[in-house]
């Protein structure tokens, strides 16, 4: 059985640090829980596939805002460099990002079954 502690780890985060925002692991859970329900990342991967550099910039920089809340280190950090790749005005995606999207959509899936493990708890 993963504790919250433990699920934090795998996150790269910090348990300590979300509690001061969150005062309750109930209040944790609930927030944790909704990431899995969050569109954020799902829109990311459709607007960097259809090379909308303007939109695929919106949507990871909602993605890191989740991230940021949530405590999430890992996905944060990759969001936040993809962001900051995609923010200066161009009509195209640059070259380098679809490495760093490939961080993201690692990061993303291991933060799902982190969460994934700590929710399905007996």
């Amino acid at each position: 059985m993963m504790t919250i502690e433990q699920c934090y780890q795998a996150l790269g985060g910090s348990f300590t640090e979300v509690s001061m925002r969150l005062p309750s692991v109930r209040l944790v859970e609930k927030f944790i829980g909704k990431f899995l329900d969050d569109g954020s990342f799902d829109e990311l991967c459709r607007q960097m596939a259809s090379g909308s550099r303007q939109e695929a910039f919106r949507a990871a920089h909602t993605l890191k805002g989740v991230c940021a809340n949530l405590g999430f280190g890992r996905l944060l950090s990759s969001s936040s460099r993809l962001t900051e790749l995609l923010r200066p005005e161009s009509d195209s995606i640059p070259t380098e990002a679809a490495a760093l999207m490939e961080e993201v959509r690692e990061d993303y899936r291991v933060t799902v079954a982190a969460i994934r493990t700590y929710l399905e708890k007996p």
